[in-house]
C-alpha cells in the first residue's frame, strides 16, 4: 500500500524549469531570475514573455510581444453580452472562469486554424484584464471602457477600471504587482491547470480550471480576507489583542503562513516596501496599512518560532484597496497575472504529457453482497 500524504505535501508531481523557490531563505525565481530583479528591472510583459519562451527576449522581440498583447485586448461583443446576462450579485471570480471557458467558442483553438500554443497564451493573457475589468462596469450598469493600445499592460488595467490614465509612479506598483504573482511553481491553482491540460483540454479551459482553484479562500481568495481582518481589527492599538484571542481560540490569521516559506515571503516583503515608499511620497501612510505592520509585529512574538510570517496575500490586498480597487476584485487581479504562469506550464506540459491519474488509500468496505430492498 503508497504511503498517503495529505495534501500530496512535498510530492513531486512533474519536472519543471519555470519558476524554483527555496522556502527557507525566501528565494523565488522565474527562469532563474530572482522576483526582486524581475520587478527592479523588468515589466509584466517581458516577464509574460519570458515564462512563455523560457529567455529574455531582445528589444526587437520584446516590442512585437507588446504588439501582440495590446492588440489583442478587445473581445468578441458576444461575449460581453454573456457577461450582461450574468448576475451582479455574483462574485467576479465566477463570471471570469465563465468568460473565459466561453472565449474557447469564440476563438477556435486547434491546429486547423492555425494558432499555435504560444499565440493563444498570448491571446489569453491579453483578454484577462479586459474580461476582468469590464465586469466592473456591466456590474455596475455601465458600457465597458475600451483599451487603449498606447498603454502598457499595467497602466491599462487600471485605466479601463478608472477610466482616467492612471499617475505613473501607481502604474508602476501595479505592474509589479502582476509580476510578482505571476508564477510561482506548482501550487494549488497550477497544479490543476496541469491535470486539466494532461487530459489535451484547450487552454481556455486548463485556464477555467486554475481560475476555479485560485478562488478558493486557502488560495487567491485569502488576500480579500485580509482586508476584511484588517476591517474588523481596525486601528493598530487593537492588533495585539486581536490575535492573541484569535490564537487562544485556535482561528485563523489571513494572510500568515505558507506552505513553502519558513521565512516571509519575498514578495511580501517586496509589496510592503513598494507601500511603504508610497506612502512616504503621498506624505501619509494609511490606517490599514499601519494596523497591518502592528499585526505582523504581534503575530512575530508567537508565530516566528513556528515558521509563520505574512505570505503575499497580506500585503497585496491593501495595495489593491489604496487603489481603489473593489475588494471582490482582488483575486481576479491575481488571476490576471498568473495567466501568464499557467500557461507556461501548460505548454510545458504538453511537451511530455502523460495524464494525471493518481492513486488513493481505500478505506471503504470490502467486498459485500447486494441487500434486497424487503430486507433493509
Amino acid at each position: 500500500m503508497s504511503d498517503y500524504l495529505p495534501g500530496l505535501a512535498g510530492v513531486p508531481a512533474t519536472k519543471s524549469n519555470i519558476s524554483y523557490l527555496d522556502g527557507d531563505v525566501g528565494l523565488l525565481a522565474y527562469r532563474g531570475y530572482s522576483i526582486e530583479e524581475l520587478v527592479a528591472k523588468s515589466t509584466f510583459e517581458e516577464t509574460t514573455l519570458l515564462l512563455l519562451k523560457g529567455e529574455l527576449p531582445s528589444k526587437d522581440e520584446l516590442t512585437e510581444f507588446e504588439h501582440l498583447m495590446s492588440g489583442n485586448r478587445v473581445v468578441k461583443y458576444n461575449v460581453r453580452e454573456i457577461m450582461k446576462h450574468l448576475p451582479v450579485t455574483g462574485h467576479p471570480m465566477e463570471m471570469l472562469q465563465t468568460a473565459v471557458a466561453s472565449l474557447g467558442m469564440f476563438y477556435p483553438d486547434d491546429a486547423s486554424h492555425g494558432y499555435s500554443d504560444y499565440k493563444m497564451s498570448v491571446k489569453i493573457v491579453a483578454r484577462m484584464a479586459s474580461l476582468v475589468t469590464m465586469w466592473e462596469h456591466i456590474r455596475n450598469g455601465y458600457d465597458p471602457i475600451l483599451p487603449k493600445k498606447e498603454l502598457g499592460y499595467a497602466a491599462n488595467l487600471l485605466y479601463m477600471f478608472m477610466g482616467e490614465e492612471p499617475d505613473p509612479d501607481v502604474a508602476r506598483i501595479m505592474d509589479a504587482c502582476l509580476i510578482l504573482h505571476a508564477e510561482h511553481t506548482i501550487n494549488a491553482s497550477t497544479f490543476a491547470a496541469l491535470v486539466a491540460a494532461s487530459t489535451l483540454a484547450s487552454p481556455y479551459l486548463v485556464i477555467a480550471a486554475a481560475i476555479g482553484t485560485l478562488a478558493g479562500p486557502l488560495h487567491g481568495g485569502a488576500n480579500e480576507k485580509v482586508v476584511h481582518m484588517l476591517e474588523e481589527i481596525g486601528r493598530p492599538e487593537n492588533a495585539k489583542d486581536w490575535i492573541n484571542k484569535q490564537l487562544d481560540n485556535k482561528g485563523k490569521i489571513w494572510g500568515m503562513g505558507h506552505r513553502e516559506y519558513k521565512v516571509k515571503d519575498p514578495r511580501a516583503t517586496i509589496l510592503q516596501k513598494m507601500m511603504m515608499e508610497w506612502a512616504e511620497k503621498k506624505g501619509s501612510i494609511s490606517p490599514m496599512l499601519e494596523t497591518a505592520i502592528a499585526l505582523e509585529e504581534a503575530g512575530g512574538e508567537r508565530l516566528a518560532a513556528k515558521g509563520v510570517f505574512p505570505n503575499v496575500d497580506f500585503y497585496s490586498g491593501i495595495l489593491y484597496k489604496e487603489m481603489g480597487i473593489p475588494t471582490d476584485q482582488f483575486t481576479p487581479l491575481f488571476a490576471i497575472s498568473r495567466s501568464a504562469g499557467w500557461l507556461a506550464h501548460w505548454q510545458e506540459q504538453l511537451t511530455d504529457n502523460r495524464i494525471f491519474r493518481p492513486t488513493q488509500v481505500y478505506t471503504g468496505h470490502s467486498e459485500r453482497p447486494y441487500v434486497d430492498m424487503a430486507k433493509r
